[in-house]
């Protein structure tokens, strides 16, 4: 009996289909199995010293002690043998357990009477003697999900996201009074904030990856956010683009484009943050908090350059302002809670990614020139003024 509907010839040719498939894997299953089975063609070469590497992945500091949070990114399963603080062995527990399995994860707990702002050196020794370090600049209590932690962390993206976002936005009824040179080269200087929001935030990225172990290849997963980000913005601006094709809506459309981009840099901005301030790196101070504040206004600039010929309704306006700047909050509640080299990584070449599309799109509106002279050293100098403008700027963070 045939299924309906499908011929025997249809089916023995679909079969023929998968064997013609499958018979590569096979033969390369059989070379795999050779292989091993010659003890690596007879050469049998066994590593002159221990593999292993160990990530730590968070440092959370209560009262009384500390816990490291491990993962073993090595070939073979580790056991931690020894801890030791600022040169002094001391105690330990270990939950699962000592021995941490290829990509595991333990949670390594020091009872340790540290003191608030002090620096400590952590070090974790194996059973073959490697020795894994980890460093805490200034000591303080991690904050909990909760209470003021959880208020804490909502002002700080408050304070570095949403307001400058909203500040800068308020120059709109000044810039709606520039001339079309003035206009291109403000576009122009959106093109320049955004692309150096990007290689910055592609830097920050790689600095995180190279703490990932080679297992997670930090240097592919930055490229997989990269090109996925952009390649997914794209489509959905091309999907858009039917919908409302006349030259308001498509720069609306970018106004848009604009403010997700910056708010998902911000998401990695707010993640940084809210790492460094959960383990009391307290170089995030006042002064720190004040320099983002300072950069990010240039941001709200870069959402409202598209649609200053326009009259948009407070609606729209709080929207895209929410959008660029409110993920700041979201980024410092992961970093501060939950935070992992894998997110960071992750979450900073998402926002690298988001950003150089977006500047993609404005500069082919600029290479148009509108249908006018597409004046060239108009946008050089706007792209330059932008990136230049963020590094400045930058200077009081960095």
């Amino acid at each position: 009996m045939h299924t309906a509907g499908i011929k025997p010839e249809e089916t023995a040719g679909r079969l023929r289909t998968l064997a013609y498939f499958l018979f590569p894997v096979v033969l390369l299953a059989a070379v795999i199995a050779l292989f091993l089975a010659t003890d690596g063609a007879g050469l049998n070469v066994e590593p002159a010293a221990p593999i292993e590497n160990l990530v730590f992945e968070r440092i959370v500091l209560i009262n009384g002690a500390i816990e490291l949070h491990i993962r073993n990114t090595s070939p073979e399963t580790i056991e931690i043998a020894q801890a030791a603080v600022k040169d002094m062995i001391v105690g330990f527990s270990a939950l699962p357990a000592r021995r941490v399995p290829r990509l595991g994860k333990a949670v390594v707990t020091i009872p340790y009477p540290w003191v608030d702002a002090e620096a400590y050196e952590i070090r974790l020794i194996t059973s073959n003697a490697v020795v894994f370090a980890a460093a805490i600049e200034a000591a303080s209590e991690t904050r909990t999900f909760g209470g003021t932690g959880f208020l804490g962390f909502t002002l700080i993206g408050f304070y570095v996201g949403v307001i400058p976002v909203f500040l800068g936005m308020l120059w709109f009824p000044a810039l709606r009074k520039l001339g079309r040179r003035a206009f291109i080269w403000l576009m122009a200087l959106t093109v320049g904030l955004l692309l150096f929001l990007g290689i910055d935030a592609v830097n920050e990225a790689l600095e995180v990856a190279w703490e990932l172990g080679s297992p997670f290849q930090g240097v592919g997963l930055v490229g997989i956010g990269i090109v996925g980000t952009a390649l997914l913005l794209d489509a959905l601006g091309k999907g858009q683009s039917g919908e409302t094709g006349n030259e308001e809506g498509k720069r609306r459309r970018i106004a848009v484009m604009v403010a997700l981009g910056i708010g998902l840099h911000n998401l990695g901005e707010g993640l940084a943050i809210g790492s460094a301030y959960s383990v009391g790196e307290a170089a995030l101070g006042t002064f720190f908090v004040i320099g983002f504040i300072l950069q990010n206004i240039t941001e709200g600039l870069g959402i409202i350059a598209p649609i200053v010929k326009q009259r948009p309704t407070l609606r729209f306006l709080a929207g895209v302002g929410a959008l660029g700047g409110a993920p700041a909050i979201a980024g410092t509640w992961i970093g501060g809670f939950a935070s992992t080299p894998i997110l960071s990584t992750l979450f900073l070449a998402i926002g690298a990614g988001a950003v150089f599309e977006v500047a993609y799109e404005i500069g082919k509106l600029l290479k148009k020139g509108d249908g006018k002279e597409p004046m060239p050293l108009t946008v050089w100098s706007g792209v330059m003024a932008g990136m230049l403008l963020m590094y400045l700027t930058g200077l009081l963070i960095k």
